[in-house]
């Protein structure tokens, strides 16, 4: 019968689930069973007696007996396998709680071997000093020989060394009068600028560079002291500010990124509070010699999109968006020393106006995404082209370094706002443009963008360039460049329609870049 195959079946299983909790057992044929844990699952999981329950019941089974029979061992077997799973599971948490035990225990035992040894430490100090008092000896002696001579009761050294070892080295170098005094060129122009920086790369450093990058490089100084160089690999976006620091015979400090990079101790070093010294990155010592001299320094954060950008740059970028550089002030150490070097003052230390930031990124898997706060705040320039190999004849050769200060360059380039102010004209068709981006894209330019445009496009036209292709150049890489953010398929319908409002504003023939890459977002779709 069915029912007694039930019967007997879930017997075996349940005799075995109760033998967890009790001793011994009978059966109903008087047949005894073991308990206990092991006593149950022995029971549970003996394979002999559910084969015998089969053997027994079976042969009088019709088919959907054995349909169901079959249905309701399987069930059975994965009740099974649940219960194994769990007591493994049991095991595991057990054998942590206790590991975890073990290692407080470890931990408790070592504090308390720290604590014998800190009292140890007390009652030898105390020993010492009532010997002292005992012979006349300066209790101030005894100090100094526990503190080995390396630090004072105020936590400075003792010596008066200073915490800063490579700034103070710096202050060292320049107060003894060993740096040669610089003769600045104040009569170069922009446009000079470029065109001598081109033929020297291309003569003593045998890279070539197109007119039109060059131009966006030094006129993006005009704008921000942030520049992020994009594109692919190999085509010379470190090479850039590397050879520029090479021609201005002031070597650009090149910081390669590393993925771990994630707050600002990356770029200013920390504080060891043991050894009572600033650990000092070469990005900080830098920036502390820029402040000695009216250089042009250039550092460059190599590969800077392997870590988020935004976390380690984050106090940069912050700071040098204050307008007034009274504010490019950064905490470095709480207090202040009287043994800190010159320019650290009660701990804090102001940013040089001497040094641009050149961020080179690639866009690949391997990367992060940069952030539009970073965007907005920088100026990219996009290589995504090798150079064209030309010749400069010896007319043109001019192996000579460019001495020229941050002050004329400075100069420079107020001078280019008054004398190349980007025309009303086109302010006017910007703003109306800002209407149509927000009718269409639901986007809106914002007034930073507008200040960079006015500073960035008549120093563009300083360097060489046209005003259109200045304005192309903003639109296209401060404006577009948000598009990337929205719904493709939401904006593909409208890129036709932009493309045809820049073609009625500016004409056909300009604003040639923006126009390309509107195709290439419709293509993405």
């Amino acid at each position: 019968m069915f029912g007694n195959f039930l019967k007997d079946l879930f017997g075996v299983f349940v005799r075995g689930f109760l033998g967890l909790f009790f001793t011994i057992g009978t059966t109903a044929n008087g047949t005894k069973y073991y308990g206990g844990i092991l006593g149950g699952l022995f029971q549970m999981f003996d394979i002999s007696q559910y084969v015998n329950v089969f053997k027994n019941n079976t042969a009088t089974f019709k088919t959907w007996e054995w349909i169901l029979a079959v249905l309701i061992t399987i069930v059975l077997v994965a009740v099974m396998v649940g219960i194994i799973i769990l007591f493994i599971y049991g095991v595991r948490i057990l054998f942590k709680k206790l590991s975890k035990r073990k290692i407080d225990e470890d931990l408790i035992n070592e504090v308390n071997r720290l604590r014998r040894e800190y009292l140890k430490t007390q009652r030898e100090k105390d020993r010492l000093i009532d010997y002292c008092l005992q012979h006349g000896i300066k209790t101030s002696a005894i100090s100094d020989a526990i503190s080995d001579g390396s630090e004072s009761e105020e936590g400075t050294p003792a010596t008066g060394e200073s915490r800063f070892y490579k700034l103070t080295e710096v202050d060292k170098m320049y107060k003894s009068g060993d740096v040669p005094t610089i003769e600045y060129d104040n009569e170069i122009t922009l446009e000079q600028i470029c065109d001598r920086f081109r033929l020297w790369a291309c003569s003593e450093m045998h890279l070539f560079y197109q007119p039109r990058v060059i131009r966006l490089f030094f006129a993006s100084f005009a704008t921000t002291r942030i520049i992020i160089l994009q594109g692919i690999s190999g085509t010379g976006k470190t090479s850039l500010p590397y050879s520029v620091g090479q021609w201005l015979d002031n070597p650009a400090t090149i910081a390669s990124v590393q993925p771990s990079w994630r707050d600002r101790t990356e770029i200013f070093g920390y504080f060891n509070e043991f050894t009572k010294r600033f650990n000092e990155t070469q990005i900080l010592k830098k920036m502390y010699e820029a402040r000695w001299n009216e250089q042009i320094y250039l550092t460059v954060i190599d590969e800077a999109n392997i870590a988020r950008v935004e976390y380690y740059f984050a106090e940069l970028l912050s700071i040098l968006e204050m307008p007034s550089r009274d504010n490019w002030i950064v905490d470095i150490v709480p207090s202040g020393w009287d043994s800190d070097p010159h320019f650290i003052e009660k701990g804090r230390f102001k940013l040089p106006e001497n040094m641009w930031y050149i961020c080179t990124i690639n866009n690949d898997d391997s990367t992060f995404a940069i952030s539009d706060k970073v965007y907005d705040r920088a100026m990219p320039i996009n290589i995504n082209s090798k150079g064209v190999p030309f010749e400069v004849s010896e007319e043109e050769r001019n192996p000579n370094h460019l001495y020229v200060s941050y002050k004329h360059l400075e100069e420079m380039f107020k001078e280019a706002q008054i004398k190349y102010t980007v025309s009303e004209e086109n302010l006017r068709k910007f703003d109306e443009m800002d209407d149509y981006v927000i009718e269409h894209f639901r986007l809106a330019f914002g007034n930073r963008i507008v200040k960079q445009l006015k500073e960035f496009v008549p120093a563009y036209v300083a360097c060489g360039g046209t005003e259109i292709d200045g304005l192309d150049y903003v639109l296209c890489n401060k404006i577009l460049r948000k598009f990337e953010s929205l719904n493709l398929a939401y904006i593909r319908d409208e890129i036709d329609g932009y493309i045809d409002y820049l073609n009625e504003h500016f004409g056909e023939e300009n604003m040639q870049e923006s126009k390309e890459y509107l195709q290439r977002l419709k293509k993405l779709f």
